[in-house]
């Protein structure tokens, strides 16, 4: 169950879902969450930044631990709109993020327990407490939407 704080958080992170498509990325948004505040919040940069790695949770975490001055985030509560891939979820378990709360379920990158299931896996030096599905429709919907624009144009 995610936090009053944590739902706050998540509607953050649909606008900066939103944000995305203004430069023609993916509509992903994140939050990180410390101590009920919000301490950074960002949005998928792939095609504006041309890298690869500028998914909203890396540029988050990336603004989080220098905000807090720390790579260490366990006390943070990672929110997005879409499931972490593995190299977002593999950077949550790296930065020992405390908990991970996602919105739609990605069927074919998900990290979290979709396809593969990186928060929790015992092998692992760090595991994350995942919530799923939070206002998971908002995402789903807003995604289908920017991939079918993608199509018909």
């Amino acid at each position: 169950m995610a936090s009053p704080d944590e739902l706050e958080a998540m509607e953050v992170a649909l606008v900066e879902a939103r944000a995305a498509v203004t430069h023609g990325d993916v509509p992903i948004g994140a939050a990180v969450l410390i101590d009920g505040r919000i301490v950074s919040r960002r949005h998928n940069e792939r095609e504006l930044r041309q890298d690869p790695t500028a998914h909203a949770e890396i540029l988050a975490l990336q603004d989080a631990a220098r905000e807090v001055g720390s790579w260490r985030l366990t006390a943070a509560s990672l929110v997005v709109t879409l499931e972490p891939c593995p190299m977002c979820a593999g950077a949550a378990v790296t930065g020992r993020v405390g908990r991970i709360v996602y919105g739609a379920a990605d069927p074919k990158a998900g990290a979290c327990g979709t396809l593969y299931n990186l928060c929790t896996d015992p092998r692992l030096n760090h595991e994350i407490v995942v919530v799923a599905g939070i206002r998971a429709d908002e995402g789903t919907a807003m995604l289908s939407t920017f991939f079918a624009g993608r199509r018909a144009g």
